[in-house]
């Protein structure tokens, strides 16, 4: 049995809705928080940097999270994860 993340189904969920919409889809790449507010109502922190790619066949992103040790030393902040 996998257990999957609020964060995990959300992101699928946004990934989704772009394949079927296309304008949701451009919406998302040029303004990603605007995006995500009408379509989610999820509102990012104005501090929060979203970058949104979109990957084509024969190429792909590796992306390096935080290090965890690096994130558990330094003070949390509420706006640190969406």
């Amino acid at each position: 049995m996998s257990l999957v993340s609020a964060e995990e189904i959300l992101k699928n969920q946004i990934i989704e809705k772009a394949w079927a919409d296309p304008e949701f889809k451009e919406a998302l790449l040029n303004d990603p928080k605007s995006a995500l507010k009408q379509a989610f109502d999820i509102e990012l922190p104005e501090t929060a940097d979203v970058k949104v790619l979109d990957e084509a066949p024969g190429q792909y992103f590796l992306v390096i999270p935080p290090n965890p040790a690096e994130v558990l030393s330094a003070k949390s902040d509420a706006n640190s994860v969406w």
